[in-house]
């Protein structure tokens, strides 16, 4: 009798023990306070900012409503490409390992770009799976065919070759992949002839294989709309570029158009660094013989003064258009380092207007020209929705979906992040992956788009294990990143700085915190060639954790590859590790 009074007092003890836990976390909640998920470690995110602060926009002000700072997509949009159905303008960027991939941009005028979605948004559609952050998608075609009214984007995907998708709705959602297995390389494009038929443009191995380093060609195949397609053999266009004499390199990134009844074939040249350059060529027919033409290139810096003021390097891998207005004009990657020497931002989208010569072949830039800052579009004015020069952009995460400027890494990263389980709040697992490893880690970022920038958020998390860590994290690569984050190191909870490298993770310097239930606030800044990061705690009073580090770490001088630096959020609940 004894026992079952006492087995019925404490089961009514620890129901209302339940009860309290239930309504204090409803009261956390309601205060604006995370729940915290029972099932494993979470990281919860309140809010997350971002300010760029370039001295060149603070110091140069547009002089006038039409006109528009270069790059028109600062940060690394690469390899854009650009089509229209006569009124609309679409552009796309390379994407990478990085998931969603290629943003596409909507326009009625050229110079207001919006982006209205992703055209790959489905993991069936993106298989990136074991990629590096440099490998996974290059260098995305978009194109619009008029006879039946389709826009085709074709790319190549580092892991499973070349495929392209579709829609009649650039809006909505695109097709699933049509791989295309006869077309090998890299780069390839889709142009439609006016008598109906389309052709892939695209870089390949030259007929005979390569002789020296860097030698490619450009071939063309047709391609059969109807049923999706290729057709007959694939020709060489153009062997190594404009002179197979001087050894040209990497010879890619081809478009082909047709203007007053002759067939132009435009391609980038030199390598994507400083040597980069866009030429062309001409012909009477699809297939050639190509003649370039003896004023090339149509775009490059690379022979300029290396230490100009504010300098524009590595310009070429261009698309070109015509707006319904009669202008042309042309798009294009470059990059802008700080003293010529580095930067952290990867490759942009610039946009600058056609000439035309005497010849008739277009271009952008000729002699000692340097690709301009500040560009008059006449005709057109800004408006609220700029891509370019000083922005903020600030999410409060109380949308049901994250914003089309974030990103995750190899995959949607389903299951590991939630918009949903806390509202108003984006909650990050603590996964067992870390960032170094080729999977899908717990990181939600987007792209560094200024030299000068501030970013901010707010974090409440409390690590119970000593594998686990939360926080922010600046990204390079896998083998190159800065960490802000909070862990349990001795038993005690820290907020540290740390370096990833290819052997090891160092601790450039660490403090003791209070993080239970509490939030900690994380901030990084860069002045462009130093990072600093701090963290706020009770009165929010920022303390600085670590200053002068060095952001050329990040840059692609210094650790290679395409992209350039993403920052975002990011958890984990195992330690690094490395193979050695």
């Amino acid at each position: 009798m004894k026992l079952n009074y006492f087995i019925q007092i404490l089961m009514i003890s620890l129901a209302l023990a339940g009860a309290f836990i239930f309504d204090s976390c409803q009261s956390i909640s309601g205060s604006g306070k995370p729940k915290f998920v029972n099932d494993s470690m979470v990281a919860n995110f309140d809010y997350f900012t971002y300010k760029g602060n370039d001295d060149f926009y603070n110091d140069n002000p547009l002089p006038g409503d039409d006109y528009y700072y270069n790059p028109i997509l600062p940060g690394w949009y690469s390899d854009p490409s650009v089509c229209t159905n006569g009124k609309d303008y679409f552009l796309v960027t390379s994407t990478f390992s990085y998931f969603p991939g290629v943003p596409i941009f909507h326009s009625t005028d050229m110079l207001n770009w919006k982006q209205i979605g992703n055209v790959l948004n489905r993991p069936e559609q993106l298989p990136l799976e074991g990629q590096r952050v440099t490998r996974g998608i290059f260098a995305p075609a978009i194109s619009y065919n008029p006879h039946n009214e389709t826009y085709y984007m074709i790319t190549t995907n580092m892991k499973g070759g070349n495929f392209l998708v579709k829609t009649q709705d650039p809006f909505g959602d695109w097709s699933d992949p049509i791989w295309l297995p006869d077309v090998h390389g890299i780069d390839p494009s889709l142009f439609f002839d006016d008598n109906g038929k389309a052709y892939i443009v695209n870089n390949d191995e030259p007929d005979g294989g390569s002789t020296y380093e860097g030698h490619r060609a450009i071939r063309g195949i047709e391609y059969d709309v109807e049923n999706d397609k290729t057709i007959g053999e694939s020709i060489m266009l153009v062997n190594g570029g404009v002179d197979l004499s001087e050894k040209p390199i990497w010879i890619e990134g081809p478009h082909m158009y047709k203007f007053n009844g002759s067939y132009y074939l435009m391609c980038a040249e030199g390598g994507t660094s400083v040597n980069h350059r866009e030429v062309i060529f001409k012909s009477d027919s699809p297939f050639g013989k190509y003649t370039p033409w003896n004023k090339n290139p149509i775009l490059t810096q690379k022979h300029l003064n290396p230490n100009r003021e504010l300098p524009i390097t590595c310009a070429g891998h261009a698309d070109i258009i015509q707006k319904d207005n009669g202008q042309w004009w042309s798009v294009f990657l470059a990059c802008r380092p700080i003293d010529n020497k580095f930067e952290n931002l990867g490759r942009e989208t610039f946009m600058m207007p056609i000439r035309w010569s005497q010849e008739g072949f277009p271009y952008m830039t000729k002699d000692d020209e340097l690709v301009p800052r500040i560009i008059r579009m006449e005709g057109v004015k800004r408006d609220s929705s700029i891509t370019f020069g000083n922005f903020e952009k600030n999410d409060d995460f109380n949308a049901a979906e994250l914003g089309m400027e974030w990103l995750t890494i190899r995959g949607n990263a389903e299951g590991l992040y939630n918009l949903k389980e806390n509202p108003g709040f984006l909650s990050l697992k603590c996964a067992d992956v870390t960032s170094n490893e080729l999977k899908v880690p717990a990181f939600v970022g987007r792209r560094l788009q200024h030299h000068k920038f501030e970013s901010t958020t707010k974090m409440y998390f409390t690590p119970g294990f000593e594998t686990e860590s939360a926080g922010m994290v600046l990204m390079k690569n896998e083998l190159h990143q800065y960490l802000l984050v909070v862990e349990k190191v001795n038993n005690q909870v820290v907020v540290s700085v740390k370096m990833l490298t290819d052997t090891a993770v160092e601790v450039i310097n660490s403090e003791a915190i209070h993080a239970e239930d509490e939030p900690v606030l994380l901030k990084i800044t860069s002045n462009g060639t130093e990072f600093s990061f701090y963290y706020a705690q009770d009165n929010n009073e920022w303390k600085l954790l670590a200053d002068k580090v060095d952001a050329s770490y990040l840059s692609t001088a210094r650790a290679g590859g395409f992209t350039g630096t993403t920052i975002g959020m990011y958890a984990s609940g195992k330690k690094f590790e490395f193979n050695q």
